[in-house]
């Protein structure tokens, strides 16, 4: 059955279509495309053999009988956007002026940048690329940025975050711990230090030993007795215990123990010391006195080691405390252990082991996000000071944890608290343009208005041209409206306008100015959404529904989103064209399957059942042939409706998921695309 499948989908040959940015009918005059569409006929005739059309059931389709009074209180309960109530987002990431010019100066830095200091360039690249539409150009500097990381800690957040980036690639309840293959993502390679920018496309290492050693049972029992009592010359008394000891072993463990056996201490020339008032444990110094001999930890209990760890702290014994940290490190596999031993760690200042605790955390998110047991690690200034202290407290840090923060919810507490810790990290120019402008857009959000303007105020003074909007609209929201035209007016004379800056100038006027200033917006950028959707709206209220729709399908021609495909639908509605809205929502839903309509209050699954009834009723055999209509038409959004609706009857067919995910590629929609595809490989997944 799964050999059927893959032959159906390989005789598509749709894969070749998606790798152009145009694209192309399936139908076509000449060559070998008009062979993929009678393949593709000869499929659905196949299927229709064995499931015949069946005449259109209009059993439920009752609009004729539906008062439109009811159909209206059904269909549009929260009533017709207002064009008033319109306005756009402010971005959240930066934005520059001179874009080309801005990402040729990073290019050049790049180059000319010492090889240690790469990281922090390629980070900054990451910033800018992190408001493109196109994710592979982020993820693409993220790897880059491990590749040259140096130290432990960003080699841990980075990898965290690669493996964040590819997660919709993942099935559900694959172990956070796992890796890709390769080092660049390897929880163990991680944990080792050091510059090799080439490792981390070898193979990973984690079914070994980190050292390359055989482990061996070793055990106080077995090799107390391993050295002949001739050698030990001196005792450490622990109550009415003795441990006999090799003096010259106990003084290598570090200088203080040099000092006390063979210095002008009194310790130097006893025979036995005590140790009792030291607060060590017989089972410690037992372990110490073997590690003095045989120089591994791997052979003791976790508890011993963690006291081994405190006793090395309390000694200056720094090869033992190395060796103890990195033993626990390993043992570091899941959110339990982590939050039971980075306590320890802390405490113990054990670098390797807090890492190893961070890093667990960092995989499980967005998950260990809403653990306050977690994140009480990470928001209060005494956490990151705690951090500090162990040396992982930074920006990489909190800039990857803050970014998670905004997806999840850019008004909670924890976003606020997580862009405060990213601002105390701020060192560099545009990291603080970023904190500050992101601080300001959480508390706009917040409706917070006075402390917003304060934070896109310092974000502006500290280079953040773009900050100026944040300002100017929290002038507006606190009653300045006048105040913020003059503002973004001096913007566009004092720099070569660009097209949000027009676009933001058209909301503190009215008339004729604010249509000017919208056209010139879209002049200047046709890829911003607002004045297309405002002058669409501004239609609709003027009960030109023909003009709205065209005007809203201008920009969804060339520029997909959700927020436009709602509008349309909302206009459809309106318009009592309730297939075109039928088929934008499914189109919508297939981007963003939580989506909720009409400002946040209803969800798109609950719109599609109530239009449901108003429109023909399709068999599986009748969604074939559309689908074929469509693909065929090049009509994606039609296609990917019709898609969504065979999903809806049959969600395990992995073959409508497989052809969903090319649909969304064509549309340059890759989150949603690699969701499809997680999703198509799932049964067989399931299946093995």
């Amino acid at each position: 059955m799964q050999r059927n499948k893959f032959t159906t989908m390989r005789s598509l040959k749709v894969l070749d279509r998606c790798k152009g940015a145009q694209v192309y009918a399936l139908h076509t005059t000449g060559g070998g495309g008009g062979d993929v569409g009678d393949k593709l006929y000869h499929q659905l005739q196949d299927h229709l053999s064995v499931n015949p059309v069946r005449p259109i059931s209009m059993h439920n389709y009752q609009s004729s009988n539906v008062p439109l009074a009811y159909v209206n209180e059904t269909l549009l309960p929260y009533g017709l956007p207002v064009s008033d109530l319109l306005e756009p987002q402010i971005e959240s990431c930066l934005k520059f002026i001179d874009f080309i010019g801005t990402l040729a100066d990073l290019y050049r830095r790049i180059e000319n940048c010492p090889q240690f200091e790469k990281t922090g360039m390629y980070l900054e690249q990451c910033a800018i690329f992190k408001g493109l539409s196109d994710p592979k150009l982020f993820r693409r500097t993220l790897r880059a940025a491990r590749q040259h990381a140096v130290d432990v800690h960003s080699k841990v957040v980075l990898a965290a975050w690669l493996r964040y980036e590819r997660r919709e690639d993942e099935l559900r309840g694959t172990n956070s711990m796992n890796c890709c293959g390769r080092n660049i993502e390897c929880p163990k390679a991680t944990l080792v230090p050091g510059y090799n920018p080439e490792f981390i496309y070898d193979p990973c290492v984690c079914s070994k030993n980190p050292r390359g050693e055989s482990v061996d049972d070793y055990s106080i029992e077995d090799v107390e007795c391993s050295t002949s009592d001739e050698y030990r010359d001196m005792s450490f008394c622990i109550g009415d215990n003795e441990i006999r000891c090799i003096r010259y072993c106990i003084a290598s463990l570090s200088t203080p123990f040099r000092a006390m056996l063979y210095g002008g201490f009194r310790e130097s020339s006893k025979e036995k010391i005590n140790f009792t008032q030291n607060g060590i444990s017989i089972e410690c110094m037992k372990a110490a006195e073997l590690y003095s001999r045989i120089r591994r930890v791997d052979s003791f209990d976790p508890r011993i080691i963690l006291e081994l760890l405190t006793f090395s702290n309390r000694f200056c014994c720094d090869d033992l405390k190395s060796a103890c940290d990195s033993y626990l490190a390993s043992l570091v596999n899941d959110v339990e252990n982590a939050l039971l031993l980075i306590e320890y760690g802390l405490e113990e200042n054990a670098h390797l082991l807090v890492a190893a605790c961070l890093q667990v955390f960092l995989r499980e998110l967005p998950n260990s996000m809403h653990s306050p047991n977690v994140m009480k690690y990470f928001c209060s200034p005494e956490a990151k000071e705690r951090l500090a202290l162990v040396g992982h407290a930074s920006f990489l840090l909190y800039f990857f944890l803050s970014q998670i923060a905004m997806e999840e919810d850019m008004k909670a507490n924890t976003t606020v608290m997580l862009l405060e810790r990213l601002a105390d990290c701020a060192t560099e120019s545009w990291q603080k343009q970023l904190a500050y402008h992101q601080l300001g857009v959480a508390m706009y959000e917040r409706k917070e208005y006075k402390d917003a303007q304060s934070w896109f105020e310092e974000a502006y003074e500290s280079g953040h041209i773009y900050s100026k909007v944040g300002i100017a609209r929290t002038k507006c929201k606190r009653g300045h409206k006048y105040s913020a035209y003059k503002m973004i007016s001096s913007l566009i004379s004092e720099y070569k306008p660009v097209g949000w800056m027009h676009q933001e100038r058209s909301l503190y006027c009215d008339g004729k100015e604010k249509m000017s200033d919208l056209e010139m917006a879209t002049e200047l950028d046709p890829t911003l959404c607002f004045p297309y959707k405002y002058r669409a709206v501004l239609l609709l209220e003027t009960n030109k529904i023909g003009a709205a729709i065209s005007e809203i399908s201008k920009i969804i021609s060339f520029k997909v989103s959700p927020d436009c495909l709602e509008l349309r639908a909302w206009i459809s509605i309106a318009m009592e064209d309730y297939e075109r809205a039928l088929r934008d929502v499914r189109a919508l839903l297939t981007l963003e399957p939580n989506y909720m309509m009409f400002h946040g209050k209803m969800h798109g699954d609950h719109l599609v059942e109530l239009l449901r009834p108003f429109v023909q009723q399709w068999s599986q055999a009748d969604c074939w042939m559309q689908l074929y209509d469509r693909w065929s038409s090049v009509d994606d959004l039609g296609s990917l409706a019709v898609v969504h609706h065979m999903l809806a009857n049959d969600p395990g067919k992995s073959l409508l998921w497989f052809r969903q995910s090319l649909l969304l590629l064509r549309l340059n929609c890759q989150k949603a695309a690699m969701r499809s595809l997680r999703l198509a490989r799932k049964p067989f997944y399931l299946g093995s």
